[in-house]
């Protein structure tokens, strides 16, 4: 039976609980969930020992979240003087929209998570499509919980007091556990797919929970299904085939009872076959989570990314960045906060060296300068075939592709251009925007019919993209095509229109442009799968091209 929305919500309390009984070994939890009522009743239910929550946004500086030194305390005394941050207060940790948590923040609050006087944390994941929290610190947590679809009537606690949780805290050292369950755990999470160590040391830690919360003094079985449930489910990335039938040839197991007796001091109770392991995961994966768990669907994931163009660096506007030592002037400005803290804890020394010396004494090497890191603004190009007789289908398609793309321009900051070529070159329909209307009105009448001059298309392509590269844009191509080149540029013959596209295809390769060829043939064409191979591009064959289908294939092939 799949787990409902109602069994989730009872599953994130049991977790809460859990977390509540063994903080240390379990960690935390990572909560996927949209800012709402549902989520807030959530967290509001959590057991008095979780309390207080010290809520931790991503825009804090660090000095606030870890500490650091106090530089007016430290200039007042001469020596230095550092504070403490939200990290070091006594609770659990809250990291409020964790899916924009910075690399260098996660790996810090992953160490954190690995020190022993570290609490538990919550992490409040409120991404969507392919944003997410950092591995690095959903990897330390042993549960996940996705809120998403629950509503508020199928509310309901699991009625412990903070009695039963500190009677369960106390009781925790007492719980053993068996060699078999530490095998049978490590099997299962090999056979689900599951690569980190973590995982079976968190699942055991949730075993003893569970067993601490029932004052049993031994992990059973029902204790490892309820931990597998919580810590396997969400981690698993593939599923054993079930076993076939036994084979003809194969002796039937002996069924006679075994008269000898067991050495004395052996555990016999405990005796779980990894197998039961790995159904109790099947039991709770959603529908369609075979699917998502196969290798084909993972090969057609798309790439990570949120769609925007290339990271760069800047010293005048974009995201901050940690400051870096250098000197101010016209290209670099001051960051005055990391100059005194880098200067702060050298002044008793400087005043010891140099006594006749008032006020702050500041060297070249205290300088700090701020440093920004922005995204450029991505334009994707459509270069689309508008000649023969399947013109108007293509066209009409490609203008459904481009206003779906536009639509969303805003949020992934993409400009959409769109070259047509046919006859004997090609034309910009549409320039590089982000204006819908703009977009609607020029490719209201589109032209159509006439030869193939592919390599006219390709060269118009790089041409824009070139031009795009130098106003600090990042180009990518979107190729929608039959492949049959027959105007050349140089030359006359289908040879000579073959060979100066592979020229131009070749050109666009040593751009290093992200770009995608769709072919639109009824049957694939092997010759545009080797042009898609000369560009370095992805070969997509689309034959029953849709508006819908071609801007998914963009968006999927070309998100760097």
């Amino acid at each position: 039976m799949k787990q409902s929305r109602p069994e989730t919500w009872v599953a994130g309390h049991l977790a809460l609980l859990l977390i509540a009984v063994d903080p240390a070994g379990l960690g935390g939890l990572h909560l996927r969930a949209r800012a709402c009522p549902v989520r807030d009743a959530f967290l509001n239910s959590a057991p008095d020992a979780l309390l207080p929550m010290v809520r931790i946004a991503p825009t804090l500086d660090d000095d606030a979240v870890f500490g650091g030194t106090d530089i007016a305390e430290s200039l007042r005394h001469g020596r230095l003087v550092r504070k403490q941050g939200l990290i070091s207060r006594a609770g659990t940790l809250l990291l409020t929209m964790a899916e924009r948590l910075r690399p260098g923040r996660a790996a810090r609050l992953s160490q954190h998570l690995d020190t022993a006087e570290s609490g538990p944390m919550i992490l409040l994941d409120e991404g969507i499509d392919d944003e997410a929290a950092p591995r690095v610190l959903t990897e330390r947590l042993a549960f996940m919980i996705d809120l998403d679809g629950v509503r508020a009537f199928e509310l309901s606690e699991l009625a412990l007091s903070p009695e039963d949780v500190a009677d369960a805290r106390a009781h925790l050292d007492r719980v053993t556990i068996p060699d078999a369950a530490i095998a049978a755990l490590t099997v299962a999470a090999a056979r689900l797919g599951i690569g980190s160590m973590r995982a079976p040391v968190l699942a055991l830690a949730a075993a003893r929970a569970n067993a601490a919360l029932h004052r049993r003094n031994t992990v059973t079985e029902e204790d490892l299904n309820l931990a597998v449930e919580l810590v396997f489910a969400h981690r698993a990335t593939q599923l054993p085939e079930d076993a076939g039938p036994p084979s003809p040839d194969t002796e039937p197991p002996d069924t006679e009872p075994d008269t000898e007796t067991e050495p004395e001091g052996k555990d016999q109770s405990f005796d779980i076959p990894d197998e039961l392991l790995v159904d109790a995961v099947r039991a709770v994966l959603p529908d369609g989570a075979l699917f998502a768990l196969s290798d084909a669907a993972k090969s057609r994931a798309p790439a990570q990314g949120t769609g925007a163009g290339r990271r760069r660096r800047s010293n005048r506007r974009g995201r901050p960045l940690p400051a870096k030592p250098g000197k101010p002037g016209s290209d670099a400005r001051l960051d005055l906060f990391a100059t005194l803290r880098a200067a702060a804890p050298w002044q008793q020394m400087r005043r010891a060296a140099q006594p006749d010396r008032t006020g702050l004494i500041l060297k070249s090497s205290d300088f700090r300068v701020k440093v920004y890191e922005e995204r450029s603004d991505r334009l994707i190009i459509f270069v689309v075939d508008a000649s023969g007789s399947a013109a108007v289908t293509r066209l009409a398609e490609a203008k459904g592709a481009v206003e779906t793309v536009l639509a969303d321009a805003y949020a992934s900051r993409d400009h959409v251009a769109l070259i047509a070529f046919r006859g004997d070159g090609a034309e910009a329909l549409l320039p590089p925007t982000r204006s819908l209307v703009q977009a609607k009105r020029a490719l209201g009448a589109l032209p159509g019919g006439g030869g193939t001059p592919l390599a006219a298309g390709l060269r118009a392509a790089a041409d824009m993209a070139r031009r795009a590269q130098g106003q600090g844009m990042s180009p990518a191509l979107a190729l929608l095509t039959d492949g049959r080149a027959n105007i050349g540029l140089t030359a006359p013959g289908r040879e000579a229109a073959q060979a100066d596209a592979e020229r131009y295809a070749a050109l666009i390769a040593a751009m290093r442009l992200p770009a995608l060829v769709l072919d639109t043939n009824r049957r694939p064409k092997d010759d545009l799968s080797a042009l898609a191979g000369i560009m370095g591009a992805t070969y997509l064959p689309l034959p029953r091209a849709d508006a819908q289908a071609i801007s998914r294939s963009v968006h999927d092939a070309l998100r760097k």
